[in-house]
């Protein structure tokens, strides 16, 4: 789960505790329980050819200068957030958002807090992973990089075969989210992919 700690080692977490009305203790478990279920969501999201497509278009808008050194929270937009985290969910969030904080003893509310200001940092994650491997080798744009991970190996195969299923599959442990036991199953049920 080494994105994970990447993502929580670039967080000023007392910042982001006092942000969120929580300790820096409760809020890293939080955001630990919420990181999995971002990168779960989008490689689910990421198996459906159109939601792949989505998910390319939004990793286009998301630089990753945001965490380049350590995530600066005031460039963090939880308008775009709440966008973003509503495309990954859709109609389930407030359920993911439950589950989570039933899993950190009751701390939906923390969860929820947590989410539209993750989702940005999680996306702008992505986006410099995918740069660091155009820089090794695979070549042009974020398009063209896209592309190559998406489509693959082949057209008929589903994107999460390779590419940027792969990568996200990659960062969750391989699992597709069910590293966290439980929690992947239940969330694997809610996003209706990923999880057989």
């Amino acid at each position: 789960m080494s994105a994970i700690d990447d993502i929580v080692a670039s967080l000023p977490m007392s910042d982001l505790a006092g942000r969120v009305g929580s300790d820096p203790q409760s809020t890293e478990a939080a955001v630990r329980q919420v990181l999995p279920a971002l990168l779960g969501g989008l490689h689910a999201n990421a198996q459906d050819p159109a939601g792949a497509s989505s998910l390319a278009g939004a990793l286009g808008q998301h630089s990753p200068d945001l965490v380049d050194g350590g995530v600066d929270l005031a460039q963090v937009d939880p308008g775009d957030g709440s966008k973003i985290v509503s495309n990954i969910f859709g109609g389930q969030t407030d359920e993911v958002a439950q589950t989570l904080g039933g899993s950190l003893g009751g701390q939906t509310g923390l969860v929820q807090k947590l989410l539209p200001i993750l989702a940005p940092i999680v996306l702008s994650y992505l986006a410099q992973r995918l740069g660091g491997q155009a820089q090794q080798g695979q070549g042009g744009g974020l398009a063209d990089v896209l592309g190559g991970l998406l489509g693959g190996q082949g057209q008929g195969q589903a994107a999460g075969s390779g590419g940027l299923g792969g990568l996200l599959g990659g960062l969750l442990g391989g699992q597709g989210g069910g590293s966290q036991g439980g929690l992947g199953d239940v969330l694997g049920g809610l996003l209706g992919g990923g999880r057989r």
